[in-house]
């Protein structure tokens, strides 16, 4: 199957977004619990190393998910690949 230029651009948008988000990931994951120890103030009355490890990061978790689904569906949309879409 031959690849127009609209699957091209679709398939450079979400390889685009997947990659910003896994950056995102990335530094909240091992960027923020490698410096842990210098984020040493208090944030609701618990360090902040401590709060971002056991809470901040699964927020943050749920958040680009979210986002992700929600993107996608407004590009599969403009691009006619919604669920659904039996064209």
């Amino acid at each position: 199957m031959q690849l127009t230029d609209k699957h091209r651009e679709y398939w450079s948008r979400n390889l685009r977004l997947t990659a910003v988000l896994l950056a995102i990931w990335f530094v909240v994951t091992f960027v923020v619990g490698y410096f842990a120890r210098e984020l040493s103030f208090n944030f609701f009355g618990w360090p902040f190393a401590f709060w971002m490890g056991a809470q901040g990061s699964l927020v943050i978790y749920v958040i680009i998910i979210w986002f992700y689904a929600n993107k996608m569906n407004q590009m599969d949309e403009e691009y006619g690949v919604a669920e659904g879409d039996d064209e």
